[in-house]
C-alpha cells in the first residue's frame, strides 16, 4: 500500500516517478512473508542492507512493506542488541555481530518516522534502537573509534573507517530519536562527539583500505567531515574512482563500476551541495537498470559483463534514496545531508591530548 499524498521521487531526464515506484516494487517483490528483505530472491540477508532496502520502500511510499521490514528487525533482535551478520531464510549462516550492521537500525527508524510521522512506530522501535546502540558503544575505545566486532576472550577486532563513518551517522539519528521520544542519552552525545573527532583528526586509528571507494567518501557521507575538508577529500581521488559515463569503481585498480557505491557518492555530493555533479552520476549509473525497475550490482566495463550476475535489493534501494535526496521528495530526503541531526559533545581526549571540542546541533555543509 502506498503512503497517502506521498510524492514519489523523480529526477527529470533520469528517472520518472513511475520508474521509481517500479524500482520500489521490485524490492517488495523480493521481500519474504516475515518482512525480511534478502539481497535477491532466494538469497541471503544482512541487517544493514535489509534496513537500506526498507528505507527505499519508505521513500517511495510503500509504507506497509517498510513497516513489515522494521517489525522483522524488532522481532529478530537478540537480547544483547544484535542481529546475526548473515541469514538465509531462518538459517543463521554467520552468527557474529557487526557494530555497523547493528547501528544502522537507528538510521532506518529515524528515516521511517520522518517520512510517515508515525509516533506509534517511533515508540515501538525505540527500545530496539536503544539496545543496538548500547551494544555498539560497548566496543568504543577511550579515543573514540569503534571495533567492528568483539573478538575472542573479550578482545576487540580492528576499527574500520567506512564502518565507523556509517556508525557516526547512525548515532546522530539515534540521538534525534532519543530527543523526540523524550529519553535523553548524554553518554551517546559524548560518544558521537569522540567518534567524529577521531574520524576528522586521527585516521591512523583505522585499518587502512585506501583502494576501496567507500573509505574515500564515507567520512563525508557519515557526516563527520564537511566543508572545505570534504571538498579536498573528494577532489584528491576523484580520478581514481570515477569512470566517465558509467559511475564509480568499487576498488580503484579494477575495471568494475558498482551501482550502490555510485549512488552513495551521489548522496555524498548532494550533502556537499554539488547537486549538478551528483545528478550526472545518478544518470550515469542507469545502464544497470533492468526492465522491471531492479538494478544489477555492477558492470565489468573492460569486457561489458555484469558482475556479479545478480540484481540486488540494496543497489536498487541506494538508487531510490539518491533520487529522493536530489528531488527533495519525501520528508526523509535530507537524512544524509544531516538535516537537523544532533552532532554531540566531546570532552577531553586523553589519548591524543586534545583540549576537547563542542559541536553545535548542526554543522554547515
Amino acid at each position: 500500500m502506498a503512503l497517502t499524498d506521498h510524492v514519489t521521487p523523480s529526477v527529470p531526464g533520469i528517472l520518472s516517478a513511475e520508474q521509481c515506484l517500479a524500482s520500489a516494487r521490485s524490492i517488495a517483490a523480493v521481500q519474504v512473508r516475515s518482512g525480511a528483505i534478502p539481497w535477491s530472491e532466494g538469497g541471503h540477508l544482512d541487517p544493514w542492507d535489509h534496513v537500506e532496502s526498507a528505507m527505499a520502500l519508505s521513500a517511495a511510499g510503500l509504507v506497509e512493506e517498510a513497516d513489515a521490514a522494521y517489525e522483522w528487525s524488532r522481532r529478530t533482535q537478540r537480547s544483547d542488541g544484535t542481529w546475526p551478520i548473515r541469514l538465509r531464510g531462518d538459517v543463521v549462516e554467520d552468527a557474529g555481530a557487526d557494530t555497523n550492521f547493528c547501528a544502522y537500525i537507528a538510521v532506518g527508524v529515524w528515516h521511517h518516522f520522518l517520512v510517515t510521522g508515525d509516533d506509534n512506530f517511533a515508540l515501538a522501535l525505540w527500545p530496539t534502537v536503544r539496545r543496538a546502540v548500547d551494544f555498539v558503544l560497548g566496543l568504543q575505545t577511550d579515543r573514540g573509534e569503534i571495533a567492528w566486532a568483539a573478538g575472542p576472550n573479550g578482545s576487540r577486532a580492528e576499527a574500520l573507517l567506512t564502518g565507523n563513518a556509517s556508525i557516526h551517522h547512525s548515532l546522530r539519528c539515534a540521538l534525534a530519536l532519543a530527543a523526540y521520544i523524550g529519553d535523553p542519552q548524554p553518554d551517546w552525545e559524548v560518544a558521537v562527539g569522540r567518534l567524529g573527532h577521531v574520524l576528522r583528526h586521527h585516521l591512523s586509528a583505522f585499518t587502512p583500505k585506501p583502494s576501496y571507494s567507500m573509505d574515500w567518501y564515507y567520512p563525508i557521507l557519515g557526516g563527520a567531515v564537511r566543508g572545505p575538508a570534504a571538498g579536498r577529500r573528494i577532489d584528491d581521488r576523484w580520478s581514481d574512482f570515477v569512470v566517465e559515463g558509467l559511475g564509480i569503481r568499487c576498488v580503484d585498480d579494477r575495471p568494475w563500476v558498482t551501482g550502490a557505491e555510485t549512488c552513495e557518492l551521489v548522496l555524498t555530493l548532494d550533502a556537499m551541495d554539488r547537486v549538478d555533479v551528483a545528478t550526472d552520476l545518478l544518470g550515469n549509473m542507469q545502464h544497470l537498470r533492468e526492465d522491471d525497475g531492479s538494478y544489477w550490482t555492477g558492470l565489468v566495463y573492460a569486457d561489458g559483463k555484469r558482475w556479479p550476475v545478480e540484481r540486488t535489493t540494496w543497489t536498487t534501494g541506494a538508487m531510490i534514496l539518491a533520487a529522493d535526496a536530489l528531488s527533495r521528495s519525501s520528508a526523509g530526503s535530507g537524512i544524509f545531508r544531516g538535516d537537523d541531526l544532533p552532532v554531540g559533545l566531546s570532552g577531553a581526549h586523553r589519548s591524543c591530548g586534545c583540549a576537547g571540542e563542542f559541536y553545535p546541533a548542526s554543522v554547515p555543509g
